[in-house]
């Protein structure tokens, strides 16, 4: 039980600040207006009992009304009525301030949601390139969406359900102590004390419940968003069954775990109602007795009635407030959790921004390791000469992928140094290192928006000008315009509705308007056509000229007119020159350059015969397959976790 206090005391400490935030007087003066409020509706809400009292009495000819007795006459008449009258006006009065008091409240409510979502969105953009391989993104915006959600939840039922509960019970008592005597308070708190314990039983027993349910409502979710994004390959396979009995399961564990839930739920109802109805009937008794021994009125029957069904009122909030706030804490303990993890990456303390005033590329003696007991680069160093174009090549798991990355400083580095212009990375600020730095990557992912919206993401001030230009140069500007809406044309999820030439060029495109120093194109000519191939590497070698490019290469063909090449075998540089200066060296290289060749020649005699030879999946093999052909380097490890390898 104290570890379940910790954690909701935990949950409101790190609330606070946004349900009073230093820098918003006006929703301090909310916050305070809202408690002014709570107190005046707790107030309406004792009173409507007493008229009802009053009301009662005045029927039954009890004067139990404060008037005086010269007035009994007309009280006699009118005060059924005036009473009547009474009580509804106090129960309009309580409802309208209630109302009120929630309105006035709504916005520090949703304020402190909104900016405990938008902190722990930043943050997880913040976390490393580690954790987000480690997670899945289905998974995780599901924490984030249930997470916002009980937030929501605990800032409204602390303020609006929590404090005035516990305001209108220490009213009720106060109330009974004056009207009754401390037998009705002994039973009623009696009654009290057994429903708050069984509430806190019984919905400790459901936590367990929820979380399981929770659980299987997010791999459900997951299953869903990893089928649908990968929506061609299940039809590659044919495998639609397959992937909706997986998800059938996960939707019936699902099922299960809510089926259970409800029932705990309809279990902690009637215990509650139970519990209740035995105090309710015997206080009744009690004052019945009264009643008959002519101490107390009709009346006051219907008072301690009144005030029970008053008193249950918040009773059952007690028990929904404590169900819904340990919900809420479970909903958000992950997100808590993710916003108390450290980046792995972090700036120096006041880093300054990088100058690029050349542009050259330092690796000074680079180990990396994924994992301590596996190290992907030993000790590798080169240079990429200020406005010259290196490429580096190498079979899986040699460690390509791996440099680009350590560029971009997604790690830091096990040992040894990168720097740009003689200023190490890891002590300049990340945002200017990476506005330095184009990426066209192998894989590119769009967002789910426009064309115009994706070639705009490399610079987001550019003009409609300066983006159509860049379509131009990286040669998709002529597809675009055929398209019905041109660049408003909307690319899908994950720019499915584009092939994969077409999200390649706007990849191009996008780092083209980015204008950066220096380039980093991961094979980003991969998914194009040997046409359109030659075409956009022409527009790369324009755009890539007078800056610094590093090329990690795939396919060979593509850097014969690098200034120098890199070979990457196991982590370590064993051969480096000009394209033509390594054939000469008839080494690894040379393997690769040979195996490739063949593939081509293969590939021009299927030409000749009539076949498609720019099909998908009939590009010249990568270099990981010319080395398998070759066999002339033992097996690699692999450079990175399973779900983070090339």
């Amino acid at each position: 039980m104290s570890a379940n206090r910790g954690a909701l005391l935990t949950t409101i400490i790190h609330l606070w600040p946004y349900i009073w935030p230093s820098d918003r007087g006006d929703l301090k003066l909310r916050v305070l207006g809202s408690l002014v409020l709570l107190l005046a509706a707790k107030l309406a809400t004792i009173a409507v009992p007493f008229t009802f009292k009053w009301a009662t009495d005045a029927l039954a000819g009890h004067g139990t009304a404060p008037i005086a007795a010269s007035d009994w006459l007309l009280w006699a008449i009118a005060a059924p009525i005036a009473m009547t009258i009474a009580y509804g006006g106090m129960r309009i009065l309580m409802a309208a301030l209630t109302q009120l008091r929630d309105g006035l409240f709504a916005k520090v409510a949703m304020n402190a949601v909104r900016r405990l979502a938008y902190r722990t969105f930043v943050h997880m953009h913040e976390l490393s390139l580690r954790f987000h391989l480690e997670r899945k993104t289905g998974g995780l915006t599901r924490v984030l969406e249930r997470g916002r959600n009980g937030i929501e939840t605990i800032v409204r039922m602390v303020i609006l359900q929590l404090s005035p509960t516990i305001v209108e019970l220490a009213l009720i008592v106060v109330v009974l102590i004056w009207q009754f005597d401390w037998r009705y308070v002994a039973a009623i708190i009696a009654t009290v004390v057994v429903y708050m314990t069984y509430t806190y039983h019984a919905t400790e027993w459901r936590i367990g419940i929820r979380r399981k349910m929770n659980d299987s409502d997010t791999d459900a979710n997951v299953k869903a968003i990893d089928s649908l994004l990968n929506y061609e390959t299940v039809k590659y396979f044919s495998a639609e069954e397959r992937e909706a009995m997986r998800y059938d399961r996960a939707m019936a564990r699902y099922e299960d775990a809510s089926v259970r839930a409800y029932t705990s739920l309809a279990v902690l109802n009637a215990g509650q109602a139970v519990i209740f109805t035995v105090g309710l009937a015997a206080v009744m008794v009690m004052c019945a007795f009264e009643i008959r021994a002519g101490s107390k009125t009709v009346g006051d029957f219907v008072l301690i009635n009144a005030m029970m069904i008053q008193l249950y009122q918040p009773l059952n909030f007690m028990g929904m407030v404590y169900r819904e706030i340990k919900q809420a804490v479970t909903d958000i303990e992950i997100m808590f959790s993710i916003l108390a993890r450290e980046p792995e990456i972090k700036d120096a303390p006041n880093a300054p921004p990088l100058k690029v005033t050349a542009g050259t590329i330092r690796f000074e003696n680079v180990s990396f390791a994924y994992e301590p007991t596996r190290r992907i680069l030993k000790g590798i160093s080169f240079e990429v000469p200020a406005g010259k174009t290196v490429a580096v090549v190498g079979p899986s798991g040699a460690g390509k992928s791996t440099i680009s990355r350590l560029l971009f400083r997604f790690y830091d580095l096990s040992g040894g140094r990168i720097s740009i212009d003689g200023q190490d990375i890891a002590k300049v600020s990340q945002k200017s290192l990476r506005e330095a730095i184009g990426m066209v990557p192998q894989d590119t992912v769009l967002f789910n928006d426009t064309i115009r919206y994706n070639i705009r993401y490399g610079r987001w001030e550019a003009t409609d000008a300066e983006v159509e230009e860049a379509a131009k140069l990286a040669q998709i500007d002529p597809l675009i315009r055929i398209a019905p809406k041109g660049y408003d044309t909307e690319v899908g999820e994950r720019g499915l509705r584009l092939s994969g030439g077409e999200k390649q060029r706007v990849a191009i495109a996008r780092t083209i308007l980015k204008g950066p120093p220096i380039l980093v194109l991961d094979e980003a000519t991969s998914a194009l056509d040997s046409h359109t191939e030659k075409e956009i590497q022409d527009a790369l070698e324009r755009v890539s000229r007078n800056r610094t490019t590093l090329v990690i290469a795939h396919r060979l063909s593509t850097i014969v007119g690098a200034d120098e090449i890199i070979v990457l075998d196991q982590g370590e540089v064993v051969e480096r020159g000009t394209h033509y200066a390594l054939l000469a060296a008839n080494g690894l290289y040379a393997s690769m350059w040979n195996r490739q060749r063949e593939a081509e020649e293969a590939r021009e005699k299927l030409a000749l015969a009539g076949e498609d030879v720019d099909a998908p999946n009939r590009n010249p093999p990568p270099v990981e397959d010319a080395i398998s052909a070759a066999a002339v380097a033992p097996e690699a490890p692999l450079e990175a976790p399973a779900d983070a390898a090339e």
